[in-house]
């Protein structure tokens, strides 16, 4: 009897040690989650379905073998001010890290550079409160606004991205430059007629640039 309550008891013991094994392994299989805070830039404005910022950055992202899962929290006509107020309920529980692409429609609207600052600086500090590492993404004015707006706009990014230990692209345009050092002015190919939102082979080029960036942000939770 004493032999057979010992094997019974083991074998219990057995059983609940492979679930627990298996619950492990499946907490440990799931993918990193990245939030996308951003706007129409983002979201993928004026593109059809698959074709936008966040699909084309997680196909590449699937490529690469990186196994995170991007959540498009990218709403069109959005400035840091309409990101800072959504932000909390943007990111979940199980948000791993987050990309923050704003200042476009505050560049768009000519709002003060110094009210941008802060509602980035707000929306990092919700993400510092959380202990989520953060890829933040620049842009660049152009020089209509004033030489002194532009220096504000411009340097807010990077003195964030110091401030907050981030990651750090200085331009989402990034990629539409990389050949040649080409002005905006000279990549109408890779644009849609709006002049202001990248069309399906400008995001590919875009992502080429953006997509390194976010594998580093998914090293940074591990």
């Amino acid at each position: 009897m004493l032999r057979l309550f010992t094997y019974g008891a083991s074998n219990r013991l057995s059983k609940t040690a492979l679930a627990l094994i298996f619950c492990t392994s499946a907490v440990a299989a799931e993918p990193v989650e990245v939030v996308a805070l951003g706007d129409s830039l983002t979201a993928g404005y004026g593109l059809p379905q698959g074709q936008g910022l966040v699909p084309k950055l997680q196909a590449w992202l699937d490529e690469q073998g990186v196994d995170a899962k991007v959540v498009n929290a990218g709403v069109s006509g959005d400035t840091t001010r309409g990101g800072l107020s959504r932000v909390e309920w943007s990111l979940s529980d199980q948000s791993d890290a987050m990309i923050v692409a704003l200042g476009g429609n505050d560049l768009l609207r000519g709002i003060d550079p110094t009210s941008s600052r802060d509602n980035l600086a707000a929306i990092l500090d919700i993400a510092a409160a959380r202990d989520l590492p953060v890829l933040l993404v620049g842009l660049e004015a152009p020089s209509n606004y004033g030489a002194g707006f532009k220096e504000a706009f411009d340097s807010m990014y990077a003195d964030l991205s110091q401030e907050y230990d981030t990651l750090f692209l200085p331009d989402f345009f990034e990629g539409l430059r990389v050949k040649g050092g080409t002005n905006l002015q000279d990549v109408r190919e890779f644009m849609q007629p709006d002049g202001i939102h990248p069309n399906a082979e400008g995001v590919e080029r875009i992502v080429s640039v953006l997509g390194p960036r976010v594998e580093e942000l998914v090293e940074r939770t591990q």
